[in-house]
């Protein structure tokens, strides 16, 4: 393979170069399957960007409220598991645990935040853009009269002018999203709950809305005359520890923690720091305890996300899933073997064989609520969900970056034995290669962007392919396609002035695409 020349990085603006048929560098090709290539771009990562470690999920910084370890900083850390399982260099292990301490300092109950419930937990509390915004508007006194709930993504992006009503005693409320650009307007509201204007009222029986808007009155004694301060309101997000996000950060420490336990020398070396890390993982995924349905996860009710009181997406149930996965090998606890089974069988009961024989499956479990759809029953004291009382149906196929997840779950856990088949296997790999890549009009490598075929996927989709490489020994073609892919957009990580952007991502496909070769090249098939 041909060496990683040194290069000057470009300056831009972007998160990441992915251009169309050139290189952001100016004469080089890159060896996607080079472990220098790998190790040149961990380099700049760690020089700073979104993802990193040492960024609070507070007030102070959008990236780390907004999930950023367990969308950048995770895929670093199972970059560098899948480097150690390539080369079995203990310097990629030696750089997981850099990264992974610093990732333990920041859970909540290290820092002493707390979710919207008041806890402070071991894991990672998220909000904006996610989670519900609210604005409490109050009277002149500051005593709070009436709290607006937002339930659509970037809600903190919403302002909120409160201005007199035409008649007395009423009020008019604006709300303006400057992300999603929609506007909302209730005219001449009351907080007469007697009234045919009581704000509660008329804002309930005209959601779900354009911003997904619902109201609860904060009084004590609610009655007629009260109006609120007028002038302009900002929403608010709760912060809410997502199950995905847990997943997605221990995942990779989880899988440090079977790979030492595997080996006496390993154990030797890194034995403390892989009990350290098994309780870590086993604090973290018991956090979401509480969020099990049988086979697959659900918001509680009153959780403030949008369809809270519903299921979660299939890949934000797996995701956890994939720890657990790990914990079952590693520990062998009967309870961590039921959820995987009982996630898998969930899993296999979403997969329909298509005419090639290939798998297709949907974001939302089918004949779930979402899926199916749901309305307000008219009283949000006996709806489905507080903060989308009417929702769906939304019958969309799963889009390939989160099938990604499904697909390294339904693997691992067929490889522990807990769930899945050979045939399923063969048939997830079809999925790839005979539904989301192929070949266009002029030779070149393309993708789709959903597990039905779909839209073809820009230069931003095909980046994100390699984290299917799970499923290469049943058809080496993944690998093939994926390269090819890489070859053609040539996806790089740029500076933005004297600061790398997020590219966590960017090093887990590069990690997958030197992994899967030698996975193909020594024939591990099946």
């Amino acid at each position: 393979m041909p060496k990683l020349a040194r290069r000057t990085f470009l300056q831009a603006t972007g998160a990441v170069a992915l251009g169309t048929t050139t290189t952001a560098y100016a004469d080089d090709t890159i060896d996607y399957t080079a472990r220098r290539t790998f190790d040149d771009w961990d380099r700049l990562f760690q020089q700073g960007g979104p993802g990193q470690p040492d960024q609070p999920n507070d007030n102070t910084n959008r990236d780390g409220r907004s999930g950023m370890l367990a969308w950048s900083q995770s895929y670093v850390l199972l970059g560098l598991v899948r480097m150690y399982e390539t080369y079995r260099d203990t310097y990629y292990l030696d750089r997981l645990i850099d990264n992974v301490d610093q990732v333990l300092q920041v859970r909540d109950s290290a820092r002493g935040v707390t979710d919207y419930r008041g806890l402070s937990l071991p894991a990672w509390r998220a909000d904006h853009p996610y989670t519900t915004g609210y604005a409490t508007l109050a009277d002149g006194n500051g005593t709070p009269l009436l709290d607006l709930r937002e339930a659509l993504s970037y809600a903190e992006d919403t302002t909120i002018a409160v201005t007199a009503g035409t008649r007395p005693d009423t009020f008019t409320v604006k709300l303006v999203n400057i992300s999603v650009n929609r506007t909302v307007t209730h005219t001449d509201l009351s907080l007469d709950p007697e009234s045919a204007d009581y704000a509660v009222a008329r804002i309930y029986a005209a959601t779900p809305g354009p911003l997904q808007l619902t109201a609860v009155d904060r009084r004590a004694a609610p009655g007629a005359g009260d109006v609120p301060q007028f002038g302009s309101y900002q929403m608010h997000c709760r912060p809410v520890i997502f199950a995905v996000h847990t997943g997605m950060i221990t995942y990779p420490i989880a899988s440090f923690v079977r790979i030492v336990a595997g080996s006496p020398v390993l154990r030797k070396r890194y034995g403390r720091k892989a009990a350290e890390y098994l309780q870590a993982c086993r604090e973290a995924v018991a956090v979401h305890d509480w969020e099990y349905d049988t086979d697959h996860l659900i918001w509680p009710k009153g959780q403030p996300l949008p369809y809270d009181g519903c299921e979660q997406p299939i890949n934000q149930s797996v995701g956890l899933g994939q720890t657990l996965v790990e914990l079952a090998l590693v520990t062998g606890d009967r309870s961590y073997r039921d959820k995987v089974a009982a996630m898998g069988r969930m899993f296999s009961a979403q997969l329909t064989a298509d005419a090639d024989d290939a798998y297709q499956w949907h974001y939302w479990p089918v004949g779930g609520r979402i899926y199916e759809g749901f309305t307000k029953t008219g009283d949000p004291a006996t709806d489905l969900s507080i903060f989308t009382p009417s929702g769906g149906p939304a019958r969309q196929f799963e889009d390939i970056s989160h099938g990604a997840i499904d697909v390294e779950f339904a693997v691992r856990a067929f490889r522990a034995k807990l769930a899945f088949t050979g045939r399923d296997m063969a048939r997830i790999a079809r999925t790839f290669t005979q539904n989301v890549a192929f070949t266009d009009a002029d030779g070149l490598p393309g993708i789709h962007t959903t597990v039905a075929g779909g839209a073809v996927g820009a230069a931003s989709v095909a980046a994100q392919a390699p984290r299917w490489m799970q499923v290469t020994p049943w058809d080496p073609q993944v690998h093939a396609h994926c390269l090819a892919l890489y070859n053609r957009y040539q996806p790089t990580p740029e500076r933005d002035g004297q600061q790398p952007i997020g590219f966590g991502w960017l090093l887990a496909n590069v990690a997958y695409l030197n992994w899967g070769v030698r996975l193909t090249a020594s024939s591990q098939v099946r």
